[in-house]
């Protein structure tokens, strides 16, 4: 028996749960349609809120660093791989949230592996939302602090833990801003003030939140106008920035600190010229109009007041995110199957990212959608919903 004959039998278990995941490929730049496996597809399931993935002022500010950077850093930050391209995206990034200062990282999953073994440790309590990012879930095991989970957006329960659990060096309440697979908001507001009372610290990972909520997409803590009251921030330039990259958003100090301890920053390299350039203009592009966040706004009302409208149950989303509730995985496979054959790229999800019996077809909407390929998509959608007998 060869050593390894366990991870054939594991794929196994996985494709009788009709659990294995379907890995398609994409075949060009992403956008409304693209093509996918040699098929041209309506794009329902990218992060590619704002349509940047693709735009022509961020691929020329790619283009121009790389005539003047080279492809790559060739070393980590702290060694030589800081350019003025990287401080620069942490100014206008510090700029962009209303903060006193930002750390950039090759991800938000490496910003969250970072700050949270950083910050809190042995002999320390973590408070973390039950359907927190795997990013928060592996940075918390990594700091080998006590974990705590508190019922999902409910702030009674939290203070209720939080009241009897035993006190720790350190305290750190964590929570996604918006939920990746529900869509729906934290109660950050709520969260803020019981960390006040506790004396914890606090942070949010505002990953879908980046360029969606907040004035011109400024995140959570702008749309909730809790700026200076939440003590770290978390977001990444891979969804509504449509490139690649996290950063870290707070205090002078902290940067600082993150800069000496957060192990993705010192030991590995440094994001390439290219992406950092394309990040910036993102940014900029921000900064200077909110019309794709208005327009992003305006597609999402479209289209989930038809869906709901038709009949199909979309959970407590109050974001772009549009779960399109299944239930069973087969069930939730073989939709996306005939949602492709349709000409419709949307993905399910099912267990691990989302609990057993909660598979669902995840959609994205994007401010690159059109309004009649949105009704044509709506249209295909009805009809596999009841054939399938989900509506």
């Amino acid at each position: 028996m060869n050593k390894l004959d366990f991870i054939t039998e594991e794929l196994e278990k996985l494709k009788d749960a009709g659990l294995l995941i379907n890995i398609r490929t994409i075949e060009g730049p992403q956008g409304a349609w693209i093509t996918v496996d040699e098929k041209k597809v309506f794009n329902l399931c990218s992060n590619n809120y704002l349509g940047f993935a693709n735009d022509p002022q961020l691929k020329s500010a790619a283009q121009r660093a790389i005539e003047d950077y080279g492809v790559g850093p060739a070393a980590v930050r702290t060694i030589a791989g800081t350019t003025t391209l990287h401080k620069e995206l942490e100014r206008k990034l510090t700029l962009f949230k209303g903060a006193e200062s930002t750390v950039s990282f090759q991800s938000g999953f490496c910003a969250n592996l970072a700050v949270i073994p950083a910050i809190v440790g042995e002999g320390d309590v973590v408070f973390s939302d039950e359907l927190n990012h795997a990013s928060i879930i592996d940075g918390c095991r990594l700091s080998r602090a006590k974990i705590v989970r508190y019922e999902h957006c409910n702030p009674k329960d939290l203070q209720t833990k939080i009241s009897d659990g035993k006190k720790g060096r350190r305290i750190l309440i964590i929570t996604d801003g918006v939920f990746s697979m529900e869509g729906d908001v934290a109660p950050l507001p709520e969260i803020v003030e019981i960390a006040e009372k506790f004396g914890a610290i606090a942070m949010v990972d505002d990953a879908h939140g980046e360029g969606v909520l907040g004035r011109g997409g400024r995140g959570i803590v702008d749309h909730f106008n809790l700026h200076g009251k939440v003590d770290v921030e978390v977001g990444t330039m891979s969804k509504a920035f449509g490139v690649v990259g996290g950063y870290i958003a707070g205090s002078k100090r902290l940067t600082d600190y993150l800069a000496q301890k957060g192990r993705p920053f010192l030991f590995s390299s440094a994001v390439t010229a290219a992406d950092v350039a394309a990040c910036i203009a993102a940014v900029d592009g921000l900064i200077a109009s909110d019309s794709l966040v208005k327009q992003l706004w305006q597609n999402t009302g479209f289209f989930q007041e038809k869906m709901r409208r038709i009949g199909f149950n979309l959970g407590n989303t109050k974001t772009p995110i549009t779960p399109v509730m299944i239930g069973d995985a087969r069930v939730a496979k073989d939709f996306s199957q005939r949602l492709f054959v349709e000409g419709i790229f949307a993905q399910a999800i099912g267990y691990p990212t989302v609990p057993i019996g909660k598979a669902r077809i995840r959609i994205m909407l994007s401010a690159a959608h059109g309004k009649d390929d949105l009704t044509w998509a709506i249209e295909r959608l009805e009809k596999i919903g009841k054939l399938l007998g989900i509506i």
